[in-house]
């Protein structure tokens, strides 16, 4: 079958308009979404309800009917990370792998978003995946036999503990420079300072550089989570 010719409009109509790119729309997951990319690419401090609202080509007003303000739309935003955590179901036989495994889970999801650590300062996150992580976490260390005053003080320097290594990790300068080479320079600086120091006033110092400038992040993280754990593991030994 042969295609109709095309036939032109009469002359009082007129070739519609072609439609530019629709806005993105409005909805607080979208927010949301909005607000963690700006801060995974510039940082806490570029967050604005302005700068948010651009993300949508509208105003900062729009945004009010989804958010109340800015520090809701944090605390919404720390939620959405919180969430992105993985803590398993409480196991008694495994309650010390388990809390070593969280404990890396929550500082790298923290890493992977810069500096949104410094939100949760002097804060407790109350969303529902903060919540549900609260849970999981206090589950597991019942699990390993600590009274409800020790696991509830545990988790809260297990989460400071967690969350700042994860900012400094992930944060703006992390390791004094973007590549090995540089943080390489860096703390060879720092070595060869402490070892000029004068010995007899700086004794342990002077000896100390190479120790005091090695290991990695992970070999150091490890360490305070066993640290950490050493002393849980001797308050559930002094309360069975």
């Amino acid at each position: 079958m042969s295609e109709a010719p095309e036939v032109p409009l009469p002359p009082w109509r007129t070739t519609p308009k072609a439609r530019g790119p629709r806005k993105p729309a409005l909805s607080q997951e979208a927010i949301v979404t909005a607000a963690l990319e700006i801060i995974d690419a510039e940082g806490m401090d570029a967050l604005s309800m302005r700068r948010v609202a651009q993300r949508f080509e509208t105003g900062a007003a729009s945004l009010y009917a989804y958010v109340a303000n800015k520090e809701e739309l944090v605390e919404l935003v720390v939620d959405r990370v919180n969430g992105e955590v993985h803590i398993p179901v409480a196991d008694p036989e495994r309650w010390r792998e388990q809390l070593r495994e969280t404990m890396f889970a929550i500082r790298d999801v923290y890493a992977a978003h810069r500096d949104l650590g410094r939100a949760t300062i002097g804060t407790v996150p109350m969303g529902p995946n903060s919540i549900h992580s609260t849970e999981r976490l206090l589950a597991i260390l019942r699990a390993g036999g600590l009274s409800k005053r020790v696991c509830a003080f545990a988790a809260d320097v297990l989460s400071m503990y967690t969350v700042m290594s994860g900012l400094e990790l992930g944060g703006p300068d992390a390791g004094h420079g973007s590549t090995d080479a540089e943080r390489g320079a860096y703390y060879a600086r720092i070595q060869e300072y402490f070892a000029s120091l004068p010995a007899a006033r700086f004794p342990t110092l002077a000896s100390m550089g190479t120790e005091l400038t090695t290991g990695d992040g992970d070999e150091r993280f490890a360490f305070g989570i066993d640290v950490l754990l050493l002393g849980l593991i001797a308050y559930s030994e002094r309360e069975s």
